[in-house]
């Protein structure tokens, strides 16, 4: 399986590792470490299967003079029936644009009626911790709802990362978004 994610500046990025630490040193969830490779974003498509070197010239033609968007996390929110925590951006055209022009482009690779990622499912989200039991859920967001500083920043990258197994999930490519 396959995703395409939205990465951010470096400050943002290490503000959420941050919070991943803290939840983990807290014995609250351990999801920074459940899968080697992960790194904070927010998927915009999955694809069960994609002709690699096709698919990466389209992301990079695609995404060759698309700008950096600019990001602001003031929601902590949970899937109903989901034991899973994340923060979601304020939702901005720029935003939906990113990820609507993803998908008009991206069309014929679709593989995956189902997925969570299509335009009239998503629910763009940066995940802070899962698999959680309801206690420990309700610690998680307890400690978010305390913490004070902002989260923002930019989304200056797009990744595309491979699902290899539960415990793996390497970007395998990235392209720099330019500042308009």
């Amino acid at each position: 399986m396959y995703a395409v994610i939205a990465l951010f500046d470096v400050v943002l990025e290490q503000r959420i590792k941050k919070i991943w630490e803290e939840l983990e040193s807290n014995g609250v969830s351990y999801y920074a470490r459940e899968v080697e490779d992960r790194v904070p974003h927010i998927t915009l498509a999955s694809y069960k299967e994609v002709s690699l070197t096709h698919f990466i010239h389209e992301m990079e033609t695609f995404y060759r003079n698309m700008g950096k968007v600019q990001v602001n996390f003031q929601t902590v929110g949970s899937f109903i029936n989901t034991p899973t925590l994340f923060y979601s951006p304020t939702v901005t055209k720029e935003l939906i644009e990113l990820h609507s022009s993803h998908h008009r482009h991206f069309a014929s690779f679709n593989n995956d009626e189902e997925s969570l990622y299509l335009p009239d499912k998503w629910v763009p989200h940066c995940t802070l911790a899962n698999r959680l039991s309801k206690e420990k859920l309700q610690e998680a967001y307890s400690y978010c709802l305390k913490i004070s500083e902002k989260l923002e920043g930019e989304i200056n990258r797009i990744g595309l990362i491979r699902i290899d197994s539960s415990k793996h999930a390497p970007v395998i490519y990235s392209k720099s978004l330019i500042e308009l």
